[in-house]
């Protein structure tokens, strides 16, 4: 009866870390390329009045108040990205994160057709509103998280 215990709990904690590994490398890998350059160019709109091309973008695919949902955009890959890195609110920032992937993955299938990395981060952020983050999260630190059965 201790062996087969202990063959559940080294599944559960696998499942913990391997759902944590997805966690911080998609969230690390959405920031790097996707969010910085987002940041740094609303930095640079905001602060300074540069031109901000992305908002331009946004305008072009038909959304009303381009530069606010462009923010709206850059808060989903530049800072939710690293809440999803923490484990924090995950559930919150990967909702917003798979609604901001929608959009990118209809940008991409209106003209590109290159849609397929938006589809991944897209349906991994899906992975964590639909399951907790796991034991390695400031999620399960505040409570908010449930082990993985």
């Amino acid at each position: 009866m201790l062996r087969l215990a202990r063959i559940i709990y080294m599944k559960w904690r696998n499942v913990d870390l391997a759902f944590a590994l997805l966690r911080i490398v998609a969230g690390l890998q959405l920031f790097a390329f996707h969010g910085w350059n987002k940041l740094t160019a609303a930095y640079g709109h905001f602060a300074h009045g540069n031109n901000w091309m992305f908002a331009q973008g946004v305008g072009k695919l038909g959304f009303p108040f381009p530069v606010f949902f462009a923010s709206l955009s850059t808060f989903a890959e530049g800072i939710l990205s690293l809440f999803l890195v923490l484990g924090l609110l995950t559930r919150y920032a990967a909702a917003f994160i798979v609604i901001n992937m929608a959009v990118a993955i209809y940008r991409h299938m209106t003209s590109d057709w290159r849609f397929e990395l938006a589809a991944l981060y897209g349906f991994i952020a899906l992975v964590f509103v639909l399951i907790p983050p796991g034991r390695f999260s400031i999620d399960a630190g505040r409570g908010h998280a449930v082990n993985i059965p």
